[in-house]
């Protein structure tokens, strides 16, 4: 699922041409910065440039010691020098250290907030074909490897490209021959490293996948924790992320030992290497043709060069990971957005009037996940402004897709639905949603205050106007009675609230939307009576003067409302008032209404 949604490929992802072009639109993103990172680009080469004096000077020191030094300075000159290189470096290398920190840290929010408002813009389409836990894992993991790569690896490698390009170049210049023979084997430790590299970033993207799949299985039983209670699958959930982290820890532990290995092959190929040519420069030395001072540089030059080629080996693949994330960023951040974000988009100068005509024309649907299945086949009703219709059937036969299709979360396979005379399609999505509200079965509550819940039908309300709607979803009496009133924490979901209290948080929610349409979905379906009747004389206030869809559970609800259609299979199979339906000898409705009575007697 995730290669096939994130478009990642089971080898992770090479540093080619290609790969660095994509992943170059990601500096949009940090040109705002892009002062702080050339200059911080420009201290790091000054600064390791500046390191590499280090091993030059220490040889010289040793020769003037000699006597044979090449250079105007003597011993205790040396100390001034080097003092003077290790403030410089010092220096350089906290502003380089600052200046990155700029660029990664603003740089990486302006992406977590782009890609974020990419998310909470998608299509309800979007979220149906991904697991939460594969999204989030986008805006965490991936977002934090692309951090580090800007903040630590990118530098880091720039330094060490720096330290082994100036290292070869001294050597040439110091010891040709000597360098001659120590490059020999130089080639060889690129291409085992390039193998073993690519091995390593398998792993590294197994490991990745297998951690993401474990934070799923986190999120859906945490997100899903009564279930788990109530079925008394403790013990099961336990076993299944077990089992989850044990396979991420082989994999890891797999990892390591070829970490492990690369690292012992590259160590003992240059340690070998520098052994062998320290006997050929202790040889130079004998006779004559070599200083011990630049033996002694020599040495400590090419343990850098040695220590930038494994670093290098390292270092290219946590970039090819970062290089993964960015392409799997950058997917996301290319999508469509079905709504625009802007503070005109969300609160419009005049806000949409609806009058509530609803019309449905042979609308056929079938949901883009399910392609083979059709939902709604030929369904054509009408609601007048201010009428209310109710919606019956058994579970599957469309009701709740047809909520979801005036609210515009999908197009229609075929058909057409219009409002107020002009097709769905022709409204601004964002400001048609304004104009309808809807109470659903199972309410969702976000974890702050009671006051932040109701404000989330209409974030300009005064709180005299929240209380008002509280007071007409029969609310406020429970309100005020708790110490904190509006200011109570509901908690996670509204936890710490009763169903019959989240129901009416959630009328008082959707009274101060004061919408022109709205929709209730099983609302009081799973109330209790003497919650039901509050809830309902509630619902009641909510209905007057709106134009209502309503889906049906409990048929005595609807009693009152101006037609009821009831659906099978897809199909309207009967429609009228409640009077005229629970008369039909044999029909649908009168069925339902026959198995709901004896049920309750």
């Amino acid at each position: 699922m995730r290669r096939r949604f994130f478009g990642a490929d089971e080898d992770g992802k090479r540093l080619t041409l290609d790969t660095l072009k994509s992943a170059a639109k990601i500096y949009s993103y940090i040109q705002p910065y892009r002062i702080y990172f050339f200059t911080g680009l420009l201290l790091l080469v000054i600064s390791s440039l500046v390191f590499m004096i280090f091993p030059g000077a220490a040889g010289e020191m040793a020769n003037a010691a000699n006597g044979k030094s090449k250079l105007p300075l003597q011993v205790k000159d040396y100390g001034i020098l080097f003092i003077i290189i290790l403030l410089i470096q010092g220096v350089f290398s906290y502003l380089r250290t600052v200046f990155f920190a700029i660029v990664s840290e603003k740089g990486m929010a302006d992406v977590r907030k782009a890609l974020y408002n990419k998310l909470i813009t998608q299509p309800v389409q979007f979220y149906e074909e991904r697991r939460i836990g594969e999204i989030t894992s986008r805006i965490t993991a991936d977002v934090e490897q692309l951090q580090g790569a800007f903040s630590i690896t990118l530098a880091e490698f720039l330094r060490q490209l720096v330290i082994l390009i100036a290292g070869i170049g001294i050597l040439g210049w110091l010891a040709p021959k000597l360098a001659l023979i120590m490059l020999i084997s130089f080639p060889v430790i690129v291409v085992l490293a390039m193998v073993f590299g690519r091995y390593i970033r398998k792993l590294s993207k197994r490991r990745q996948d297998k951690l993401a799949a474990t934070n799923v299985i986190v999120e859906e039983s945490l997100q899903s924790f009564s279930a788990v209670k109530s079925f008394t699958n403790e013990w099961y959930e336990s076993v299944r992320y077990a089992d989850s982290v044990n396979e991420i820890v082989q994999i890891s532990l797999k990892f390591a030992r070829t970490k492990g290995l690369f690292f012992v092959f590259i160590i003992t190929i240059l340690f070998g290497g520098i052994f062998f040519v320290l006997w050929l420069g202790a040889l130079f030395v004998e006779d004559g043709t070599m200083q011990v001072g630049d033996l002694f540089s020599f040495i400590i030059y090419m343990g850098l060069i040695g220590g930038a080629i494994a670093s290098i080996g390292n270092l290219y693949t946590s970039l090819s990971g970062a290089m993964g994330a960015t392409e799997r960023i950058l997917e996301i951040l290319g999508r469509d957005q079905e709504v625009e974000l802007s503070e005109r988009t969300m609160h419009p100068e005049k806000m949409l009037q609806l009058n509530g005509d609803i019309k449905f024309r042979n609308v056929s649907f079938t949901y883009p996940t399910r392609s083979d299945i059709p939902v709604l086949k030929d369904v054509s009703f009408e609601v007048r402004s201010g009428h209310k219709i109710a919606l019956v059937g058994a579970s599957g036969s469309g009701k709740s897709t047809i909520a979801k299709l005036i609210m515009r979360f999908y197009d229609v396979t075929s058909g057409e639905i219009s409002i107020d005379q002009n097709q769905i399609e022709d409204f601004d999505v964002s400001r048609l949603r304004q104009r309808i509200a809807v109470v659903p079965q199972e309410v969702i509550l976000f974890g702050g205050t009671i006051y932040e819940n109701i404000l989330y039908g209409k974030h300009t309300a005064t709180e005299s106007e929240i209380i008002d709607a509280a007071k007409k979803a029969n609310a406020w009496e429970f309100i005020s009675s708790f110490p904190e009133k509006l200011k109570t924490v509901v908690g996670e979901r509204g936890i710490k609230l009763s169903g019959g209290q989240r129901q009416r948080i959630a009328i008082a929610r959707a009274i101060l939307r004061d919408p022109d349409i709205l929709i209730l979905d099983e609302a009081t379906s799973s109330l209790d009576a003497e919650s039901e009747k509050v809830v309902q004389d509630a619902l009641n206030t909510l209905l007057e003067g709106r134009t209502s869809v309503i889906i049906a559970h409990r048929l005595s609800t609807i009693r009152d409302v101006d037609r009821i259609y009831v659906l099978d299979d897809g199909k309207i199979v009967e429609q009228g008032t409640h009077a005229e339906l629970s008369i039909i000898e044999n029909g649908t409705y009168s069925h339902l209404a026959q198995l709901q009575f004896e049920s309750q007697l």
